[in-house]
């Protein structure tokens, strides 16, 4: 019994080394751009995480705005171009307390420079003490609004707007606008 055995020509083997040589070609040149896909919608996600947790964060605050047990004098909101002033009874005292800040019973929150800020116990918009909400190495915040819309004979409502992009690639963008009660106002 004779065993008649033949492997590929040169020739066959040269094709086929070309044919795979381009396959891995357009693969290479394929990958680095899906990469740069995959990162960049990482990132959206990431950014537009991050602007939602600060604007949910803002969101509690108004929500609690106004709330007293007892007899507190003054506004639970005061809204100023950038800043918003929130006061709520933290410590169920009866008393809105604006010192020490570490007790007080308001929190401002203001975008200044880029970055959205916040302090506990804030007197006013301006001056120093504010803490950073978010880096601006990372995300640069373009937008911070607080608006107040009042209907009779119901709870104002307030919309707040922040918009934002990254520090390291400014086209990657995001923006949320979201709607709470001030029940206590």
């Amino acid at each position: 019994m004779s065993v008649n055995q033949q492997g590929f020509s040169l020739v066959e083997v040269l094709i086929a080394m070309a044919i795979s040589s381009v396959l891995l070609l357009s693969t290479a040149r394929f990958l680095p751009a899906l990469q740069r896909a995959a990162t960049g919608q990482t990132q959206q996600q990431t950014l537009e995480e991050e602007v939602w947790q600060r604007l949910l964060a803002v969101a509690r605050h108004l929500q609690r705005a106004g709330f007293c047990r007892g007899n507190c004098t003054g506004e639970g909101v005061t809204l100023e171009s950038q800043c918003l002033r929130v006061r709520w009874d933290s410590n169920l005292n009866g008393v809105w307390e604006e010192a020490p800040p570490a007790n007080a019973d308001v929190t401002g929150f203001r975008l200044r420079k880029g970055a959205l800020e916040t302090q506990r116990g804030a007197q006013n918009c301006s001056g120093a003490g504010w803490e950073k909400m978010t880096d601006p190495d990372f995300i640069l915040v373009d937008e911070f609004t607080v608006e107040r819309h009042s209907r009779s004979g119901f709870a104002p409502e307030f919309e707040l707007t922040l918009s934002a992009h990254l520090a390291s690639r400014p086209e990657i963008k995001a923006s949320a606008v979201y709607s709470v009660t001030g029940h206590n106002l």
